[in-house]
């Protein structure tokens, strides 16, 4: 699964970070970054729990998508 950001929304509230701080941290502006995209298997429900605390709804996973060979 792959962490999406949309800082436009983002409010710098911290609690990605506080959740979640392998995945997230505050930057130098004082909103979210994503510090690690791809997240693993095990840490899927607490990034969860990061995207159902953000007060923005500004975090969202998206599958990874396959890559194709031509």
């Amino acid at each position: 699964m792959k962490v999406v950001l949309n800082r436009d929304a983002c409010i710098g509230c911290g609690a990605c970070a506080a959740l979640c701080e392998d995945i997230f941290e505050i930057d130098n502006e004082g909103l979210s970054k994503v510090k690690k995209a791809e997240v693993k298997d095990e840490e899927i429900e607490l990034t969860r729990d990061a995207i159902e605390s953000c007060p923005t709804g500004a975090i969202s996973l998206e599958e990874k998508k396959e890559e194709k060979n031509a």
